[in-house]
């Protein structure tokens, strides 16, 4: 189930307070395969083990949050940097 439209339009990074959107399909698919492969850290330098249901990345493209069941997880060090999206 997506994530609540107007909970959405409210949610921010916790730590840059810039806003954040749904993370684009394409980048959650090529996301959940490092994940799986085992090559995607968190903020924190601890390995990502479980896949995404589906992700939110603030707009300036530097971090994704997990979501799961339709809960935002927005836990500064479980963030993802973007970064590990890039080979």
């Amino acid at each position: 189930m997506p994530i609540d439209k107007e909970l959405l339009d409210i949610l921010c990074c916790p730590v840059t307070k810039v806003p954040v959107e749904m993370l684009p399909s394409s980048q959650l698919a090529a996301l959940n395969e490092k994940v799986a492969q085992r090559k995607v850290k968190n903020v924190d330098g601890q390995l990502v083990e479980k896949p995404l249901d589906e992700g939110l990345i603030t707009t300036d493209g530097k971090t994704i949050y997990r979501v799961d069941d339709s809960i935002p997880n927005m836990i500064p060090g479980e963030g993802i940097p973007a970064s590990e999206l890039e080979d």
